[in-house]
């Protein structure tokens, strides 16, 4: 049953098929349910210049000010919506309700030879450019995710935000801004809604109306139904980039320096205990990604994350991905699931996508067993407050463990905390790398070997900060050395006599 069958999309019982079949379609405030077959095609366009038309979505998110123009643009673009989706009606009815097309070449020339008869029966007489902008809104319909897939086009915006059929966020460039990118109707929404989620075997309705997924290409996405989305179907889409980011890139980007970057190799290849705490959308992920790729190609590295994200480039990996409970809420598969099960298959790494609960303090106890080189993240806003969390995680476990008990587990499994941070202009920066030295007394001693010093604003508002070395060596310096990194001390801040 589809998705939108199970939120009561159908018509109303009282409306009979021929009534629906005989009203075409007019286009006003309120636009026909998807649910419904268009069998009259939509007011027909004005003539309008290209330009707005083929770039009116994303012409508000560049930054762009709305003008009268714009608001006629904006007409113009909800009628080529409709048109695109009466188009869609009639191509899904030669193919049957049943059919899934995917993106290739053979599919398009199918398309190609569907839409023009199609097109003809509109009976619209649109310009050339303006009938290939149609073609790609009915194949985005038919083989992508709708109208957001031009936003997932673009290789510029980092993340996409539905919230209800006619406001859609986008952050581009660390700014979020408002595009003119809008759906049909709550229905339109709860339809892309389903194709992203069917593929994955998961459920989203009015007894769980929350779920999180992942597109093809990795990708996060966290949707958000009536009731609970009281002004619509929301959707948030955390994309991924299309080119894997290594840490020659982070630091082209200003996110590290290079002798941070050469610290965290020789930390991740000599088995330390990292973890990369940071708030949300800090890039956390991002950099538990680069960080893994210092794996050596020839360990055993088991993932285990809530919705499939990581990207490793290694060939032995084993990936493992949480499961939703049942309808009925049995056969749920946690995160410490997971992590218990994962101590079993022999991993000589573990990467957890990151810690919320409970698993927490499996994780502590396996870095503590004999599984170094374990990768993780959570949620916290300082180094100090990643100890916290970590303590407070552990507790959710249901173990009664003294607090003393917990944090010498901390001291004793972690060596690294990297501190992962968006700035207020939308960089992201590491901003601290602090070294877990062990206990004094019932405290966690943290020692900071790199940090973030914040130094003004520029007049173009972009903050201004350096990344600098504390002067201080990490006590684990001889694990290094174990394994062949002898690294020199300017990379800690010492100044070498005869050299600035």
């Amino acid at each position: 049953m589809s998705l939108l069958k199970r939120l009561g999309g159908s018509p109303q019982p009282n409306e009979s098929t021929a009534a629906r079949q005989s009203v075409a379609p007019t286009l006003s405030p309120a636009p026909p349910p998807i649910a419904e077959e268009r069998t009259t095609p939509p007011t027909p366009i004005a003539a309008a210049p290209v330009e707005r038309l083929m770039n009116g979505g994303l012409a508000q998110a560049v930054g762009h000010t709305p003008s009268v123009e714009d608001a006629v643009a904006a007409d113009d673009m909800q009628r080529m919506l409709e048109l695109s989706l009466w188009v869609v009606d009639r191509i899904q009815a030669s193919l049957g309700p049943q059919t899934e097309l995917k993106r290739s070449a053979e599919t398009e020339r199918m398309l190609q030879e569907r839409f023009a008869r199609v097109y003809q029966q509109a009976g619209v007489n649109l310009q050339e450019a303006q009938v290939k902008h149609l073609f790609t809104m009915v194949c985005d319909e038919l083989m992508g995710f709708g109208p957001i897939q031009q936003l997932l086009n673009e290789d510029t915006i980092s993340e996409v935000m539905v919230n209800g059929p006619t406001r859609i966020y986008i952050e581009q460039k660390g700014k979020l801004r408002l595009s003119n990118v809008r759906f049909a109707n709550d229905e339109h929404v709860l339809k892309v809604i389903d194709r992203i989620i069917r593929p994955l075997g998961r459920r989203i309705d009015r007894k769980w109306p929350m779920v999180d997924a992942r597109l093809p290409d990795g990708s996060r996405v966290n949707a958000i139904i009536p009731p609970c989305a009281i002004d619509g179907s929301t959707i948030t889409i955390r994309k991924f980039s299309k080119n894997k980011l290594k840490i020659d890139d982070l630091i082209r980007f200003g996110s590290m320096t290079p002798e941070m970057g050469e610290f965290l190799r020789a930390c991740v290849i000599s088995r330390l205990n990292v973890v990369v705490s940071g708030g949300t959308g800090s890039g956390k992920t991002t950099l538990l990604n680069v960080l893994s790729n210092f794996i050596p190609e020839d360990e055993r590295i088991v993932t285990i994350e809530d919705s499939a994200e990581l990207q490793l480039a290694q060939d032995h990996v084993v990936r493992l991905e949480a499961k939703p409970a049942e309808v009925d809420g049995s056969g749920r598969v946690s995160i410490r699931d997971l992590v218990i099960n994962s101590l079993r298959m022999r991993p000589e790494r573990v990467v957890i996508g990151e810690c919320r609960g409970g698993e927490t303090l499996d994780m502590l106890q396996a870095m503590n067993t004999g599984h170094d080189g374990s990768l993780t993240t959570l949620h916290a806003n300082a180094p100090r407050d990643a100890i916290a969390r970590m303590e407070t995680m552990s507790m959710m476990a249901g173990m009664d463990m003294p607090l003393k008990v917990i944090r010498e587990q901390i001291a004793s499994a972690i060596d690294l905390i990297v501190q992962q941070t968006r700035l207020d202009d939308g960089q992201r920066k590491v901003s601290y790398i602090t070294e877990v030295q062990g206990m004094e007394g019932e405290t966690v001693v943290l020692q900071d070997i790199f940090k973030l010093e914040l130094l003004g604003k520029s007049p173009d508002g972009k903050i201004q900060a350096e990344l600098r070395p504390t002067g201080v060596r990490p006590r684990f310096t001889p694990r290094l050395e174990a394994h062949g990194f002898r690294l020199p001390p300017n990379i800690f801040g010492a100044q070498i006599p005869g050299r600035r």
